[in-house]
């Protein structure tokens, strides 16, 4: 099993795959990589020579911010916003949606599960 940038790609994939594991690699990324390394698309992780993982890991290490950096990154400039309490951030520390998306039927993925309002109790005579 191949490990690069911290993350175990796997390994009966192919490359171009295994590569969109690793957090801030996607589709476009994995393609410049294996255009920039001459792998060829098809070629599977399990097929690759030590040199090549070695070529990988040491290409990805230099040109790309992945895995714990890029998390960082996101988490500080998330945090920047919600100091400065622009709307964004106050967005954030509410924990609704940040984009504009309407509120009123749907973001029930940022708002949690629906809570029931208790309503008036009827009185019996």
């Amino acid at each position: 099993m191949a490990r690069i940038a911290g993350v175990n790609i796997p390994t009966n994939k192919r490359v171009l795959i295994s590569l969109r594991y690793i957090y801030g690699i996607g589709p476009n990324n994995a393609k410049v990589i294996c255009e920039q390394l001459a792998i060829p698309a098809d070629r599977r992780v399990n097929q690759l020579t030590d040199e090549e993982i070695l070529r990988l890991r040491e290409l990805i290490d230099r040109d790309y911010r992945v895995e714990g950096d890029l998390r960082r990154e996101v988490a500080m400039n998330i945090k920047r916003l919600m100091d400065m309490a622009c709307y964004r951030g106050l967005r954030h520390r509410k924990g609704l949606p940040v984009r504009g998306q309407r509120t009123h039927t749907n973001a029930r993925t940022r708002k949690g599960k629906a809570v029931a309002i208790a309503g008036k109790k009827k009185v019996t005579k």
